[in-house]
């Protein structure tokens, strides 16, 4: 039996509220889980972005932030590690990815531009269409079937790329990879597909990009799936993605092990020049970008220590327990289990519920209603739009059970998945939501929804 390859030094009290307690804030909410308070949650599976458990090594380097406004040496300290990792030559520190895509595509990307990618998460998509850009998925056709058991769901469809570059000349500055796939259920992109992938926009003399915030997940499924990795490090299969790619986006709240962080990482000298322009515009000096330098610090070492074989054994084990927990009772997932999350298909979990009833959300809230756990919604409220009057509704209907990284325990994740397996048995008790306030853009952070029928 695999456990946790830490002990635990400081815990934190959390709050029990009853399913009446649970209603009244939910209701006054509206019905968003975005909107409840953190202290009334029990178990918190929104987001694995900035919710890790930091290390003793970690906590010790805030100790030694230098808060020097320029060449602060924890910004030395976190380019050498890294570039010791990804290998670029640029790199600007953000204080999360979302700042990184900002910068990176409010310089490289012209109206009518089309950025590829195996598929756009939410904010990814929202920086490319606020430029006036179209963002284009470009995944495996089987990334859309929650049932099918492939080793590599997240892999990017070469062909279907070279079709879009061959139809779209001179209208993408460069391709996107998000590794690991997140809106597709958190699937691994195999190196054989990153070089392939390299290959067609060398054809096309275009650099690609990572969006590359799970990329220590993304590299330890390579070595555990891939024939012929098996005898490598996590961190030298690290080494050759990266060398395959001409920069990155990184959200270090992901596989950095912060709460705060992140980084944009360029080879491209020029385009370097002009996102730091930018980002002394909007964030601060080159050497903190937006950050303290001890956030810096805990920056540099959360990358180093996330490589750790022991640390992510455990990691993909306890996210694959729990669903192989929830597969046993026949619970609809999306399969094979991702790296960081377990995700329930609402369109299986609700068949009563149309998508235009927001079956995921209406899943989310009946799941904190029933257990006091909090979840996203990855469906038609997160990616629905309204085309010519008409609704589009996404081919997936998700509720992301994302777990953070250090944090749960053995039990806790147990707690979840019986908690899940109850709701199963009385799904037919779930009503359908409608939408009754909606922001132009990422609307599901702010919208307001009721039940049907309530």
């Amino acid at each position: 039996m695999l456990t946790e390859p830490y002990k635990i030094k400081v815990v934190e009290p959390i709050k029990r509220t009853t399913r009446d307690e649970r209603l009244k804030i939910i209701r006054e909410a509206g019905f968003n889980l975005f909107n409840v308070p953190a202290e009334d949650i029990f178990i918190d599976l929104l987001t694995d972005s900035g919710t890790s458990a930091m290390s003793d090594a970690q906590w010790a380097g805030l100790m030694m932030g230098d808060e020097a406004y320029a060449g602060s040496k924890n910004y030395f300290h976190f380019e050498e590690s890294v570039r010791s990792i990804f290998g670029y030559k640029n790199i600007i520190p953000t204080h999360q990815g979302r700042v990184a895509e900002n910068l990176l595509f409010s310089v490289a990307v012209k109206p009518g531009n089309i950025v590829p990618n195996n598929i756009h998460f939410d904010t990814t998509r929202a920086n490319v269409e606020h430029n006036q850009g179209v963002a284009m998925d470009c995944v495996i056709k089987e990334a859309y079937d929650a049932r099918a058991r492939l080793p590599f769901k997240g892999n990017m469809d070469t062909e279907k790329l070279r079709r879009v570059l061959s139809e779209n000349k001179g209208k993408v500055p460069f391709v996107m990879l998000t590794i690991t796939n997140n809106s597709g259920g958190g699937q691994p992109v195999s190196l054989e597909n990153i070089r392939a992938t390299r290959a067609v926009c060398k054809e096309f003399g275009l650099p690609l990009l990572f969006d590359a915030c799970r990329f220590a997940e993304n590299s330890w499924f390579i070595k555990e799936r891939e024939p012929g990795q098996q005898s490598r490090s996590v961190r030298e299969i690290a080494r050759e993605v990266f060398s395959l790619g001409d920069g990155c986006t990184m959200s270090a709240k992901k596989d950095g092990l912060v709460n705060i962080g992140g980084f944009l990482a360029l080879n491209d000298d020029k385009l370097a020049e002009e996102c730091t322009n930018l980002l002394i515009l909007v964030e601060g000096f080159p050497t903190y970008g937006g950050l303290a330098g001890r956030d810096l610090e805990a920056m540099a070492r959360g990358l180093q220590e996330v490589l750790d074989e022991d640390y992510l054994t455990f990691r993909i084990h306890q996210v694959r327990d729990l669903g192989e927990r929830l597969l046993e009772e026949d619970v609809p997932i999306v399969e094979p289990v991702g790296g960081h999350a377990v995700y329930l298909d609402a369109l299986r979990f609700l068949p009563h519920i149309p998508q235009s009833q927001f079956p995921a959300q209406a899943l989310a809230v009946a799941l904190y209603v029933e257990a006091g756990i909090r979840s996203v919604e990855i469906g038609s409220l997160m990616f629905g739009k309204t085309e010519n009057g008409r609704e589009i509704y996404p081919e997936l209907e998700l509720v992301r059970l994302a777990v953070p990284r250090r944090v749960y325990t053995t039990t806790h994740i147990r707690y979840v998945a019986e908690s899940v397996i109850e709701l199963f048995r009385t799904k037919n008790e779930i009503r359908g939501m409608r939408l009754m306030h909606a922001a132009p853009v990422l609307r599901h952070f702010t919208a307001k929804m009721e039940p049907i029928g309530a």
